[in-house]
């Protein structure tokens, strides 16, 4: 993990999810499960990807995942999305997520970057290609 955690939310961008972890959603500690990280990257992921591919999306790879700082119990996750690559049934997308802790204090940090791939499908779960834009 970083070290060098001071960082801001990307001002130029708007978030896609955001949300607060529960106590149910760590360990007795309050370190937020790194599964239920995963889940809400992959809900987040799947915004842009739904958009572009006009419907319906399943998720095929996680291609990368870093957790760069842990998440805590009370923490406000900010999740950004943004696709970085399409191809003609799949849609790689970017996602970072950030952790305002202490939000009286505006102390910033960058928990997790990830990239997933998703595909689109059709009404019977199997591939079909991505409508034009």
């Amino acid at each position: 993990m970083s070290t060098d955690n001071r960082s801001t939310l990307p001002a130029e961008r708007q978030p896609v999810l955001r949300v607060i972890p529960l106590p149910k959603d760590a360990n007795l500690h309050g370190d937020v499960f790194g599964g239920w990280i995963m889940a809400q990257v992959d809900i987040a992921g799947s915004v842009p990807a739904t958009r572009r591919a006009g419907g319906r999306v399943a998720t095929v790879a996680v291609n990368a995942f870093v957790f760069k700082q842990p998440v805590f119990v009370g923490d406000l996750l900010s999740f950004y999305s943004d696709i970085i690559k399409v191809g003609r049934t799949s849609i790689t997308v970017s996602v970072e997520v950030y952790a305002e802790r202490h939000r009286m204090d505006a102390d910033v940090v960058k928990v997790t970057e990830a990239t997933l791939t998703y595909v689109a499908t059709d009404e019977n779960r199997r591939s079909r290609p991505l409508p034009p834009i």
